[in-house]
């Protein structure tokens, strides 16, 4: 068996965009396609070759490269991030009383899509959605709220006389919001409460973002509901999905094949967004060598590629006929730039760890339904 150069291994990686048409978009690294070559997957040469480089990480947002995986191993990342990493959401929704401006069925669907965090511990012991009418405190977490909006005791006599018409100056409660929500433990539910108070958590239920707005009331309005929020995937309703956003992008890559100089620099700097190409001055050392595609332009700015992941390879400086054969525009099939937006439950780089986790099973469930099959 003959093992390819770098080059030609770099060379079939390279997805490459030409003014018209995409080519090598089909991954070839599998047994059979090159004569001679053995490309039957192998744990240590995957090792050897997989990389992960991070790029940004906050609580609810993160971005990283996995380089040296193919496409379906990316996207079945990417569709368990959405659809298969479990959290919690409003499920049943029992109004006793509800007099504000908004109908039952909206405000029930505004609650479900609000985004809960709960304790690990607590959500670790929770099993899956019970059968319909059937609500223990092993899988239902149960939220209240209760509002009654009313005149503050000085808001009908001194800032309504004032002409005040901020309503939160005058009434009492005339905003709801997701804070609204209280947490009713019940049986079993208890030492989870007290655990988390002993970490200083107030409450191991609570929304993720309190200020979200519910609904608006007047005096005299009154919303009385109790809710059951239970584990879900996001796959049996978008409210369960633990991400804003899950995708992933190519690696651009830029090959600069014969150098621009001059004029012509500034103008290809511009056919790229700001930072992908940067302008530097031919130094004397490289405008003396007479071997050097610089010589004799000392001092003049040539281009250079700075930042290639900013590129969203518009293909623009293919339109100008003095760039057609000095760049080569493309992308690397195997690098995979990740975005991942948390919604809240999990921070974002936790998320991508559920996810590995969810496919994880899937891979073990798979090995052990291919032995039964075998026996």
């Amino acid at each position: 068996m003959t093992q390819p150069s770098e080059a030609e291994l770099a060379k079939r990686r390279f997805v490459e965009f030409t003014a018209e048409t995409i080519k090598n978009t089909s991954a070839t690294d599998y047994p059979g396609v090159y004569p001679g070559e053995d490309h039957s997957w192998n744990i240590d040469k995957f090792r050897d070759s997989f990389q992960v480089e991070f790029h940004e990480t906050k609580a609810f947002v993160s971005s990283f490269s996995l380089i040296g995986l193919s496409a379906p191993i990316a996207n079945a990342f990417r569709r368990i991030l959405i659809a298969e990493v479990p959290t919690i959401a409003i499920e049943d929704v029992y109004i006793s009383n509800n007099t504000s401006v908004i109908q039952d069925e909206v405000l029930a669907q505004r609650m479900g899509l609000i985004p809960f965090k709960i304790d690990d511990d607590l959500f670790k012991w929770l099993k899956w959605a019970p059968a319909k009418g059937q609500p223990r405190d092993y899988n239902t977490i149960q939220l209240d709220l209760e509002v009654n909006c009313e005149w503050f005791e000085d808001g009908k006599d001194k800032y309504k006389k004032a002409g005040e018409r901020d309503p939160r100056k005058l009434y009492k409660n005339a905003h709801v919001y997701a804070r609204d929500f209280v947490f009713k433990p019940v049986n079993r539910q208890m030492p989870f409460v007290n655990a988390s108070n002993d970490r200083g958590i107030p409450s191991p239920v609570f929304p993720m973002h309190p200020e979200l707005l519910i609904a608006k009331l007047r005096p005299g309005q009154v919303i009385k509901i109790k809710t059951h929020a239970v584990k879900g995937i996001g796959a049996d309703h978008a409210k369960f999905s633990p991400c804003a956003t899950a995708s992933y992008r190519l690696m651009p890559k830029i090959d600069i094949i014969k150098p621009i100089i001059g004029a012509d620099a500034s103008k290809f700097a511009r056919c790229f967004p700001e930072g992908v190409i940067s302008l530097k001055p031919v130094t004397e050392e490289q405008a003396e060598d007479e071997n050097s595609p610089y010589a004799g332009h000392e001092g003049e700015k040539y281009a250079v590629v700075a930042d290639a992941m900013k590129d969203p390879v518009t293909r623009e400086c293919l339109r100008h006929p003095e760039f057609t054969d000095k760049v080569r525009l493309g992308r690397i099939q195997d690098h995979f730039i990740f975005k991942i937006e948390s919604t809240g439950q999990f921070t974002s780089n936790d998320l991508f760890v559920e996810a590995a986790k969810v496919l994880k099973l899937k891979c073990l469930r798979a090995k052990r339904a291919i032995q039964l099959m075998n026996k």
